[in-house]
């Protein structure tokens, strides 16, 4: 199979495209290549781009629903190890495979009731998780095929386009959707995300990646989680949230010092964890500005491997997979168990559609909706 290579000369700028050899991939340049990776349904064909930087960090997505499915970091000892939940073939995301490392959207997480009103007009969306919309009621921009585009800069970059039609899942407007994936020299991979509608919609976008800084050997209770968060959302039984923002403090919520995941994640005492099955909140973050900021550290002390995220987002769904159960088996025939990976992902307030008292999360002819998300690998 051919594959096309996008070299990038960091000491230079320079760029060039050539098939790839095994001498390309050394420690002094980053790069990016695509190759075929298979066919969808109707018979287009998706594609997985490689991206590489300088320190033999790897990131591989396919612009199937601009999925992350590998992504290696280095441990203590310098060994390079996948820390994504994904899986081995294309198919086998056809089914949704738990949205591993998927881009979500229009709207991120939960939309009660599966409906809002704009000026007036009520909007019914698709219920696909009880009676709630979750991540756009299936019919969402993780199961459309993008548009990619290698672009020519010092870092590797991947840019997707998509267009979100009007009526998708019950949701109004003909929604353009860019996302640039930036594979940086410091580690971090920076997702920025731009979007313009012609009618009136509501937009929350973000990505699902599940993490697990094992490099896949145990589960993630072990891992060690700071939030810069003094609040978080409680939420009803179908996880719905309710009321405004409630402090941390005395919970076991509260991430403001570092805590294992498998701490306080059993403490059914605690009606929130059992209502959530373990953590699947939104934490309201402390700074609430929409400049890029700090907003979460994860430490797995066995490997030393240290992840900082950083977003110019008010909030961020801690999810630690409650709902995996074993039956996706992904990289290296790795059983997806329960609790095998944690997500961190940045967004405006779940069913913000509906709670005026939340930021709004709506969108209009003439706008530009924009967000950036990092996440930042080293070891300690």
């Amino acid at each position: 199979m051919k594959k096309l290579v996008l070299l990038l000369a960091l000491s230079m700028g320079f760029v060039a495209c050539k098939n790839a050899t095994t001498e390309e991939s050394d420690s002094m340049t980053s790069s990016i290549s695509e190759e075929v990776w298979g066919q969808l349904e109707d018979g287009s064909e998706a594609s997985l781009f490689t991206l590489k930087n300088a320190n033999g960090m790897t990131v591989t997505i396919t612009n199937y629903g601009g999925k992350i499915v590998t992504w290696t970091a280095p441990d203590k000892d310098g060994n390079y190890e996948n820390i994504n939940l994904g899986m081995k073939t294309l198919p086998e995301y056809f089914s949704g495979a738990a949205f591993f490392g998927t881009l979500v959207g229009r709207f991120g997480n939960r939309i009660g009731g599966a409906k809002f009103t704009i000026d007036g007009e009520e909007y019914n969306l698709v219920a696909n998780d009880g009676e709630n919309s979750l991540h756009s009621s299936g019919a969402g921009i993780d199961g459309q095929l993008w548009e990619a585009e290698i672009v020519e800069a010092e870092n590797p970059t991947l840019k997707l386009t998509t267009v979100s039609p009007d009526g998708a899942g019950g949701f109004p407007g003909n929604l353009s959707i860019e996302v640039v994936y930036t594979l940086q020299a410091d580690d971090a991979l920076k997702i920025d995300y731009k979007a313009t509608t012609d009618k009136a919609t509501h937009v929350n976008l973000t990505n699902h990646a599940y993490f697990n800084l094992s490099g896949m050997s145990e589960n993630v209770l072990n891992h060690e989680v700071t939030i810069y968060a003094d609040k978080y959302l409680p939420v009803d039984s179908g996880l719905i949230p309710f009321g405004e923002p409630a402090a941390v403090e005395g919970t076991p919520f509260d991430f403001t010092t570092p805590h294992l995941i498998g701490e306080r994640i059993n403490d059914t005492t605690d009606v929130q964890i059992a209502t959530g099955g373990g953590y699947d909140h939104a934490w309201v973050f402390t700074n609430s500005s929409d400049e890029m900021k700090l907003g979460a550290e994860v430490y797995h002390p066995a490997t030393g491997r240290f992840m900082q995220m950083y977003t110019t987002e008010p909030a961020v769904q801690f999810y630690t997979g409650n709902f995996l159960n074993g039956s996706l088996v992904g990289h290296d025939n790795v059983k997806y168990d329960n609790r095998w990976g944690f997500c961190l992902e940045t967004e405006h307030f779940p069913d913000a559609p509906n709670k005026p008292e939340y930021a709004s999360t709506l969108l209009r002819p003439g706008e530009t909706y924009t967000t950036s998300t990092m996440y930042k690998f080293s070891t300690k």
